[in-house]
């Protein structure tokens, strides 16, 4: 049984995703009002940049995480690499930790334009 004053309500974790998205967005120099498109940009930048930052915070040693884009089939993927030692630190109980970075991070690619998958490999 859990306390309400124990979880912030759903509008709060939207609130807080939205102002961790438009931080990202400065960091990387973007602008929202900027809807030219041209041939430099990343497929799935701002997905790219959630799962990094994700998986950086959960693991042991964040110098060794990878993400790496591979286009090719439906729709891109996103492959994730980190230390031997830390997979399961990303996996989880029951695969509950790397089901909340594939859902925050499949938000994330809403502001791309795109649907991703997320691969966590050995």
């Amino acid at each position: 049984m859990s306390d309400a004053g124990d979880h912030t309500d759903d509008a709060d974790i939207d609130d807080e995703i939205e102002e961790e998205l438009d931080e990202l967005d400065e960091l990387a120099g973007e602008d929202e009002t900027d809807d030219e498109v041209d041939g430099n940009t990343i497929t799935a930048g701002n997905a790219r940049a959630v799962l990094d930052y994700l998986v950086r915070a959960v693991v042991d040693d964040p110098d060794s995480v990878e993400v790496e884009i591979e286009e090719g089939g439906r729709r891109p993927s996103l492959n994730v690499t980190v230390a031997p030692g830390d997979m399961g630190r990303v996996i989880g109980k029951r695969g509950r930790v790397a089901t909340s970075i594939r859902t925050v991070t499949r938000s994330a690619a809403v502001r791309d334009g795109v649907e991703v998958d997320i691969e966590f490999l050995d």
